[in-house]
């Protein structure tokens, strides 16, 4: 009390000594706690050191996430070259399309004339809103620069026409922009924002995720078949079935949603990490790790199981290693699930 007496008294002093038709008791009260306000941040910044211990897990966490990221993005950019090889070297110069986002861009571009480059970016800005409120701004940014490269890329890459036959198209076109998709995935975002719809509409509706991608497709298939000719939407179908088990495969298999189960030391550690950075529920089992020889005692921990989308494997699993590098981490297909936090908007 007595510090602030005195700075106070300071201040009055220097300003009546600077003008002395100021008197302090004249001077106005909101200026006064301005000045004190400013003079106790400036001694608080200069003053406050982060402890060690503090200031060692502050560089950790920096660390696991540049490593993190600079993974994500390799993915990413790779995903990003193999859609524009599937787009450009099969797809687009035979007047094939594919489900999702990117064959509503297909069939606009046949239609209107207008650049496919502009149309990916045009046409998935509604689901990067989406994945802002739906799944969090970290996915929303990085799926928006992923779209943007991708249209960068299908614009000024040069791609050689690969065949001309039509099975080939269908299925290597499929495979290419499946695996491009399924590696932006496992970089922590999407080149095609029809997961990001289906999730949030599942999250408002009793529909499943599965539901929603095979009405939205179906849709789409049917326009094909009354704009261009049955034919070609039967292609589109197997381009589809194609991209769709591709994506499949290289994101390990994992469904709509996946559930994860981690036992580690740092279990409290990693429960306030989904909860807080995450903003999904977990459940707590109380078990003991069984690896110990005849006649010894199992050590005792607490296991954290959670359910999240796979969209959200890559924010996870940073979440995890800058907890415990070496924690068990197991994680299992789930066909569905409802209730509890499932439906419920992330806190981030």
């Amino acid at each position: 009390m007595k510090d602030v007496t005195y700075k106070n008294n300071y201040i009055y002093y220097k300003l009546y000594v600077k003008n002395k038709n100021l008197k302090p008791g004249k001077m106005n009260r909101f200026f006064q706690n301005i000045l004190l306000q400013t003079i106790k941040r400036q001694k608080k910044n200069k003053n406050q050191k982060l402890p060690s211990k503090q200031l060692k897990k502050e560089i950790t966490d920096a660390k696991v996430e540049f490593t993190h990221l600079m993974h994500d993005s390799f993915l990413i950019i790779i995903g990003i070259l193999s859609a524009c090889f599937g787009l450009k070297g099969f797809l687009l110069p035979n007047s094939f399309i594919d489900g999702g986002v990117t064959g509503i861009s297909l069939i606009l571009t046949e239609l209107t004339g207008i650049p496919l480059s502009i149309l990916l970016v045009a046409i998935n800005i509604p689901f990067l809103i989406m994945a802002f409120s739906t799944i969090g701004r970290q996915f929303a940014l990085r799926s928006f620069i992923a779209i943007v490269l991708l249209a960068i890329s299908v614009h000024f890459i040069t791609v050689p026409i690969i065949t001309d036959d039509n099975l080939l198209i269908a299925v290597f076109g499929g495979f290419f922009l499946g695996l491009g998709i399924g590696l932006a995935i496992r970089g922590g975002s999407v080149i095609d924002g029809t997961e990001v719809l289906a999730i949030f509409i599942s999250r408002k509706t009793s529909l499943t995720i599965g539901d929603i991608i095979l009405i939205f497709n179906v849709l789409i298939f049917l326009v094909a078949a009354y704009v261009f000719t049955i034919e070609i939407a039967l292609y589109a179908i197997l381009t589809y079935l194609a991209a769709s088990k591709t994506v499949d495969f290289v994101v390990s298999g994992i469904e709509e949603y996946v559930g994860v189960t981690i036992i580690s030391d740092n279990s409290e550690e990693i429960r306030m990490a989904i909860i807080e950075k995450m903003g999904r529920g977990c459940t707590i089992y109380s078990g003991k790790k069984g690896y110990a020889k005849r006649g010894e005692t199992l050590t005792y921990a607490e296991i954290v199981y959670t359910l999240i989308t796979r969209l959200e494997l890559a924010k996870l699993q940073t979440e995890i290693d800058k907890v415990d590098k070496n924690a068990f981490v197991v994680m299992h297909s789930i066909k569905d699930a409802k209730g509890g936090m499932i439906k419920k908007r992330p806190m981030n």
